[in-house]
């Protein structure tokens, strides 16, 4: 079920998100809650860049997989 939030913007701000808003056709409140969507979903989950780097760092890899086997077997301590 669709929630209402209050939201207190200053003028300036106010009419940027709204210009954004109309140049991308759609309400104001549609806009807000897909551009923090979309900046949530960009924080949250690695890119490709950084996916990549991750894969390619063996030492990093080797770590996690031990990581993983000791918590499978329950060695260790949860902190």
């Amino acid at each position: 079920m669709p929630k209402t939030v209050t939201l207190r913007l200053d003028d300036i701000s106010y009419n940027i998100i709204k210009n954004h808003a109309i140049a991308d056709n759609r309400p104001l409140s549609n806009y807000i809650e897909t551009a923090t969507l979309k900046y949530i979903e960009e924080i949250d989950y690695v890119d490709d860049f950084e996916m990549e780097n991750i894969l390619n760092d063996e030492k990093l890899i080797r770590s996690l997989k031990n990581g993983s086997a000791d918590a499978a077997n329950k060695r260790g301590r949860f902190i």
